[in-house]
């Protein structure tokens, strides 16, 4: 099946972000956010609309900085200075910012931008991190975009940001895949859509034709991996970001489901059901050879690899009820990981590869939590009448979700973000009901 799309709906075309000037003056105090242990006091951050001195420059520099500062305020590690209580107006901070009067709001980081249209139509975007109490810049970009980029830029700039004061990759400039779901419970759509991190430039992706489930990335994101019933018939399948086309991954006689790619893109790992046990196999995508890496009566299901693929995790009831194990590449060596009571499944990898997040359901209740790959460390970050569908952001410090809630007679799915701790849970808004969600590396 192809679906019409214009290749510019999935993918910034003509992006050239150029670096042209880095200064960072040596610092004699020490702004920076400690994340390790969780943050309970977000930082002050003022950010001003970046100046601009036509109108249309003057718009996109509002649009941005109110683009960091969502991503930074939504990150829970920053708080945003009320722009009603600035003194000091845009042209000025350009000059020089007055530290004082930011002292005085008790901001300890200022962000001052400029907005300034090219001969050929493309934006130029600054921005300057400054110190306030030390009263020092911090970092200095700028980029050069085609205007209907701006908001990418925005999310450029909170990530550089972002990694000046903690020391590690901000998330920003990233993309959710997700299930958008339609219609009453018991005759519910569901598309493949996809949108950035905070919820914008929704589109959906598919016709509502197939039930999709289940959708990833592939590592270089110009490929999803989903599952969907078409003719009532479950596959796994492959859509090009690029291209729009579908096509089925590989035509089993029996159900396949849980698809996921290798860190490396070359392969994909799913399970085949048959005989009402299912086992895990890999398919190679380039010679489209298969290799079973489970086998028996078992349900062994939602593979995943950890991210230098030389191991996976997989939820199973082997042991006689569903938990996490984690096993080499090939298939041996299977270990079981999780003891807690309550059922544990889909198991995922953080990027960092120091932890497994897991969905667990005990008491009647649903909760997401972490565990170290050795089954120690395990902790609840969120629970929900219906928790399910952890997803890591690529920096391995938030993780997004979905939560089902009851609503009369129906159910409604929405999906949440949550930092590591489980400090700072948040929705992230969506067109529809959503479901599945899927975090995207960064941008290229």
């Amino acid at each position: 099946m192809t679906f019409s799309l214009r290749p510019s709906a999935l993918r910034i075309l003509a992006l050239a972000f150029t670096l042209i000037c880095t200064t960072t003056a040596p610092a004699h105090a020490d702004l920076k956010i400690d994340i390790t242990h969780g943050v309970t006091e977000p930082m002050p951050i003022a950010i001003p609309a970046f100046f601009g001195s036509t109108g249309n420059e003057s718009q996109y520099g509002r649009d941005i900085a109110q683009v960091v500062s969502n991503d930074l305020v939504r990150s829970g590690l920053f708080s945003a200075v009320d722009p009603k209580s600035f003194v000091q107006d845009a042209d000025s901070l350009l000059v020089s910012p007055h530290f004082a009067d930011w002292r005085v709001l008790n901001a300890q980081a200022l962000v001052v931008g400029k907005m300034e249209t090219q001969s050929d139509g493309r934006l130029k975007v600054e921005f300057r991190l400054w110190d306030v109490f030390a009263e020092q810049q911090m970092t200095g970009l700028a980029y050069f975009t085609i205007p209907s980029n701006w908001r990418r830029v925005a999310h450029i700039v909170a990530d550089a940001i972002y990694k000046r004061i903690t020391g590690e990759d901000g998330y920003f400039d990233t993309r959710v895949v997700y299930v958008a779901e339609t219609g009453p419970a018991n005759n519910r759509t569901k598309r493949l859509a996809i949108m950035d991190q905070d919820g914008e430039n929704n589109r959906v992706l598919s016709d509502g034709r197939a039930m999709v489930l289940t959708p990833r990335f592939s590592p270089t994101m110009q490929q999803i991996t989903y599952m969907a019933y078409y003719n009532n018939r479950p596959r796994v399948y492959l859509f090009n970001i690029d291209t729009g086309r579908q096509e089925v991954l590989g035509d089993f006689a029996n159900m396949t489901f849980a698809p996921r790619f290798s860190p490396d893109g070359n392969s994909v790992i799913f399970s085949l059901s048959e005989n009402g046990a299912s086992n895990i196999y890999t398919m190679d995508l380039r010679t489209h050879r298969t290799q079973e890496l489970t086998s028996g009566g078992a349900i062994s299901t939602a593979p995943c690899y950890s991210p230098d693929g030389q191991y996976i995790t997989f939820e199973s009831d082997r042991g006689g009820k569903q938990q996490i194990y984690v096993m080499r590449s090939n298939g041996s060596d299977v270990q079981r990981i999780s003891f807690g009571e309550g059922r544990y499944g889909t198991p995922v990898w953080s990027p960092r590869g120091d932890l497994i997040a897991f969905t667990k359901l005990h008491d009647n209740q649903f909760y997401i939590g972490v565990m170290r790959p050795d089954g120690s460390g395990e902790r609840m970050i969120a629970n929900a009448f219906h928790a399910e569908g952890p997803t890591w952001a690529p920096n391995g410090r938030v993780l997004m979700f979905f939560k089902e809630t009851p609503s009369g007679y129906d159910k409604v799915s929405h999906l949440y973000s949550v930092d590591v701790t489980g400090y700072n849970e948040r929705e992230v808004t969506t067109p529809t009901s959503a479901s599945d969600p899927a975090w995207s590396p960064l941008l290229p």
